[in-house]
């Protein structure tokens, strides 16, 4: 994947790695004078698409290449609510987007794969769809996999890679070269299901059309997931969880790169205050540009059989969070969004800088860090913030799912915010943007009614 550059210096390194983010700001008088101040665009204005798609700054254009309803190589159809997403390097130059559909059950049927009456579900294994549910109809969530042809700009093949789970939000991609796809449900099996949702499924890489295997990641753990991010050292998978009071994850597995083998599913603790209220919706308890010593205790019964992993976490002094949703792991650090953070419920931008030992038994005395870099007090300039990606460059690209008019937003190195896109079709939120591994292509779902769209431009480099 871009830019997943290996973390092999001294933790006391850390600082260094992280200027302009880190240092810049600390020269400012106030982040939200800062803030304030930039409301501007980073490339220059956003000038009006006249297809009223897609705002973007002179000299980028867009090309929408894989929408809703279309009819897929597999005869199944393209589902709607596109979300997260991860792109690899194939064969003959093309390149592989997996996609995740957040979608429930029948409530969600005419947005399926399999046509609003099941009538195409024949054409599927029963046996490789996770849950077809109690009454026949399969979860709608799950994954599709393009083969994007970026010379011609044009979709090779496309095709469902996973399916029968559901709300499949965000996830992540390895760096052994798959897909994490997460559901976000705490649903269980009952009236509705077979199976228990809320796990974590591995859809592997490939170009021909076919399901994966359906199998949760048990191990790591059944809630409400959002995103993942994996540390390429350790194996280590971060993970957030949307809930108004959820918390921060980490999966050690047993075996690196093979997280269906096991491991230890813990939560993140500030070493200063035991279950921390990181939200800062009364109180400041969290500032910003300080750095936090972090432990995290080992959690208990992570199957989750009563809905209630993240509330014992907390009585067990684990940190609270304001719906942790986009993660992304670069360079040494992880970054992770909070959707409704702060004062004004605008959202947080959390970055961990794991310990030389993470996960190790020198851990203790060389503890990770987290850090509150962004936590904006103008909806003008950040609004909910949301799925996360970091340019090659090193600007993070994020995704707003706001209450009004959405942007893709660009954060630079040196901390100016700034506006790359405006969602120009309607009111629905930005999801899974990513860029190609060459660093020339943002692609990026416009989530209802369900497009993806790839994004070129004079990026920097």
């Amino acid at each position: 994947m871009v830019n997943r550059r290996y973390f092999l210096k001294q933790f006391g390194a850390f600082s260094l790695a992280f200027a302009g983010f880190g240092q810049v700001l600390g020269k400012a008088a106030n982040l939200n004078n800062l803030l304030e101040q930039t409301k501007g665009h980073g490339y220059g204005p956003l000038l009006k698409d006249p297809n009223g798609i897609l705002d973007l700054p002179k000299g980028f254009s867009y090309t929408i290449f894989s929408e809703y309803g279309e009819t897929m190589d597999d005869g199944l159809l393209v589902p709607a609510s596109h979300d997260g997403m991860a792109v690899f390097n194939g064969s003959n130059g093309n390149l592989i987007i997996i996609r995740n559909h957040e979608l429930g059950g029948e409530a969600h049927l005419r947005r399926g794969p399999f046509g609003s009456k099941l009538e195409l579900l024949s054409k599927v294994e029963k046996n490789l769809i996770y849950d077809t549910g109690h009454n026949g109809i399969p979860g709608q969530g799950g994954t599709t996999t393009i083969i994007y042809d970026p010379i011609r700009k044009q979709v090779v093949r496309q095709f469902l890679s996973l399916a029968g789970t559901t709300i499949n939000c965000s996830g992540g991609p390895t760096p052994w070269n798959s897909w994490i796809s997460c559901e976000e449900t705490e649903m269980q099996a009952g009236e509705d299901w077979k199976k228990d949702h809320g796990y974590n499924f591995e859809v592997p890489v490939y170009e021909k059309p076919g399901l994966t295997e359906p199998v949760p990641i048990k191990g790591m753990g059944r809630f409400s997931h959002e995103a993942v991010a994996i540390d390429p050292r350790t194996g280590i998978a971060y993970q957030t969880e949307d809930e108004s009071n959820g918390l921060i994850y980490r999966f050690k597995p047993t075996i690196k790169g093979a997280l269906h083998k096991g491991g230890v599913l813990q939560a993140m603790v500030f070493k200063s205050n035991s279950s921390m209220d990181t939200r800062n919706w009364k109180e400041t308890n969290v500032l910003k540009k300080k750095l936090y010593d972090i432990e995290w205790i080992t959690l208990q019964d992570t199957d989750n059989p009563e809905n209630d992993l993240r509330f014992r976490g907390q009585a067990a002094g684990a940190a609270i969070f304001a719906r942790g949703e986009g993660m992304w792991y670069d360079n040494g650090k992880v970054y992770f969004t909070c959707t409704t953070g702060g004062k004004k419920k605008l959202g947080q931008l959390y970055i961990y800088h794991p310990s030389p030992f993470e996960g190790q038994s020198g851990e203790g005395e060389n503890p990770g860090k987290l850090e509150l870099f962004l936590e904006p007090q103008d909806s003008d300039v950040m609004d909910m913030l949301d799925n996360l990606t970091v340019a090659p460059w090193g600007d993070l690209i994020i995704c707003e799912d706001g209450r009004g008019t959405d942007y893709l937003l660009g954060i630079r190195p040196d901390g100016t915010p700034y506006k790359l896109a405006r969602n120009a079709l309607n009111s629905k939120e930005f999801a899974g943007s990513i860029f190609s591994p060459d660093g020339s292509i943002l692609f990026v779902n416009i989530q209802l009614p369900g497009l993806t769209l790839a994004i070129t431009g004079p990026w920097r480099s």
